[in-house]
């Protein structure tokens, strides 16, 4: 398995596409369409700097790409009508008492010339580098009010590009069982870090070599943060972004060379399924829970017929 793609909600495709592409360097290599169910699914993703993305998003060619790609793509999914529904009051960022989610990252060579930048270009800061205890980070607002991390990349990194899509955060309840799960979808441990109160584990994906550092890495990282002691609370549970009226972050998403192989892989850790492979009208298509409850889509390298309505090329 490869970690493929990171899901969240958003309420306006023509304010996000520009805040990911113009202001923080990723291409949209695809996009599906699917009118007949109202909403639309946009994936973007950070290039090597100079290669040129000549394919057309919606097309056969663009889909092929997407699913084999080794890469992690942001996929962002808007439910059509909600860009003009004044009664919308947007979705849930996280960061809230309980929340699992919590932010994406892009790593940069210089925190205070790219936060300078965003500024200059409207975008509002949760927090600018120099304010607060932690110097030299910063945390700025996406359209939808997402937070994006700002981290400076390691020195020794041999990356061109002035931002790359680094990191998706998410809180665990239990580093035990959660490590265990990931590793099972073939991501590694590149780091971990142990403070008093709370800890923070660093995975990459299966094609990322052994023993990298994480912020020398072009792909980026999955950030689990287990704050100490909920492991022991049998009744503690974070909420993990699909819950009506807490919705935002959607999932993570692997691909696997067999969707049924890889849930039989899970099915034993007893975590269950938010939908079994043969579920549904879309076969051969999974999610599985991770042992915080959060959506794991399990989708077959190479993709599949979707349904979507394609873009001719």
């Amino acid at each position: 398995p490869t970690w493929q793609q990171t899901m969240l909600r958003i309420k306006d495709p023509s304010k996000s596409l520009p805040f990911y592409t113009d202001l923080l360097g990723m291409t949209l290599i695809d996009k599906l369409d699917f009118p007949q169910y109202e909403f639309s699914l946009y994936f973007l993703t950070t290039l090597p700097e100079g290669e040129e993305y000549k394919l057309t998003p919606g097309t056969q060619a663009a889909h092929d790409y997407l699913w084999s790609m080794d890469g992690v793509a942001l996929e962002l999914t808007h439910n059509h009508g909600t860009e003009k529904d004044d009664k919308f009051e947007g979705y849930h960022v996280g960061n809230k008492e309980k929340d699992g989610f919590g932010h994406i990252a892009i790593n940069v060579a210089d925190v205070y010339a790219t936060s300078a930048k965003l500024e200059t270009a409207g975008c509002e800061f949760k927090k600018k580098p120099d304010e607060g205890r932690m110097k030299g980070l910063a945390f700025v607002y996406d359209p939808d009010g997402y937070w994006v991390e700002i981290v400076k990349r390691s020195e020794e990194a041999k990356i061109e590009n002035e931002m790359t899509f680094s990191q998706t955060m998410i809180r665990i309840k239990d580093p035990k069982k959660s490590l265990e799960f990931y590793k099972r979808l073939g991501m590694k441990v590149l780091s971990e870090r142990h403070y008093k109160d709370f800890s923070l584990f660093f995975l990459a994906s299966s094609v990322i070599p052994d023993g990298a550092v994480y912020k020398e890495m072009f792909h980026p990282v999955l950030e689990l943060t287990h704050n100490h002691g909920t492991e022991d609370d049998a009744d503690f549970k974070h909420y993990n972004g699909n819950e009506t009226g807490r919705q935002g972050f959607g999932h993570i998403g692997f691909l696997v060379d067999d969707v049924y192989a890889a849930c039989d892989g899970l099915r034993g850790m007893g975590y269950g399924f938010r939908k079994e492979p043969d579920a549904g009208s879309m076969k051969g298509l999974a999610f599985a829970y991770d042992p915080d409850g959060y959506s794991v889509e399990i989708i077959k390298r190479g993709g599949m017929d979707f349904g979507d309505k394609k873009v001719e090329g």
